[in-house]
């Protein structure tokens, strides 16, 4: 499928994940609606890339977790292109603390941005999705298929997501409609370093090497492609293949080996 023309939205879309997959789009031809908090980068990011691909980009100030903000960032789609071809839910906090120490209003938060951010961009965007036959794609995480220690908020609003994403296909069968779910392994981006600690504030420093892990461009490539070729799921990573295979068939050992493995995190939450 050419992207070429294609009016593309993507939510946290000025750093990570979502910067790069703004660049991939744009590399296929595709103009952009760009949302996030930070929209002074938004604007940068939308200049350079209208620069360099010959595109349209539209930046657009947006908070996920209120409604009327994705509102008004789909509405702003629908203004300026008159169609929404594919729409990129990549918007997301973590966060890394112990259920038993944390703050509620930590799962609270993730929840509201993780979760209730991908329902509001896509109750709005989804009856011109269906006019355009396109695209919706959630970017979600190992952690929507395993629960991960440390991250009981994170895990439970991916895997809020993924149901949300699946019984979306469902309804839309016979609309034609591509839904995907796309799952990164751990990769190098601010993140973890946004990553909200028992106190609700920004942990700061992030608690894993990532010297070792995907890149936000590797992972923006492989969603570019999966949109193209209309996939269903993306697992990108063996070690994220291996966990959800093992945790269908082999749960109680797959506890054991992701208890060992967050045993190794720098100053970790488990001994």
């Amino acid at each position: 499928m050419s992207l070429k023309g294609k009016t593309v939205i993507i939510t946290g879309a000025s750093s990570g994940i979502g910067k790069a997959c703004a660049e991939a789009f744009a590399q296929q031809g595709a103009n952009l609606v760009l949302g996030a908090r930070q929209y002074i980068a938004l604007c940068e990011l939308g200049q350079q890339l209208e620069q360099q691909y010959g595109i349209r980009v539209v930046a657009v100030g947006c908070d996920v977790s209120h409604e009327e903000d994705c509102r008004t960032l789909i509405g702003q789609a629908k203004l300026t292109f008159g169609k929404i071809d594919v729409l990129v839910n990549n918007a997301g906090i973590s966060m890394r603390a112990l259920f038993k120490d944390l703050d509620l209003s930590v799962l609270k938060q993730l929840m509201d941005v993780n979760f209730w951010g991908t329902v509001y961009c896509t109750k709005y965007a989804l009856p011109e999705i269906i006019k355009s036959k396109g695209s919706i794609v959630a970017v979600s995480s190992i952690a929507g298929y395993k629960g991960l220690p440390g991250r009981t908020g994170y895990s439970a609003s991916k895997f809020a997501m993924q149901g949300f994403m699946e019984s979306l296909r469902v309804e839309n069968l016979k609309n034609d409609v591509h839904v995907m779910v796309a799952c990164p392994g751990f990769t190098a981006s601010n993140i973890r370093n946004s990553a909200l600690n028992k106190n609700n504030e920004q942990q700061g420093e992030s608690s894993m090497d990532e010297s070792k892990m995907m890149s936000s461009e590797e992972v923006a490539q492989i969603i570019v492609k999966g949109v193209q070729k209309r996939k269903r799921d993306l697992i990108m990573t063996g070690q994220g293949k291996l966990t959800v295979f093992l945790s269908r068939w082999f749960p109680a050992l797959t506890d054991k080996l992701v208890y060992n493995h967050f045993t190794k995190e720098k100053d970790p939450l488990l001994s």
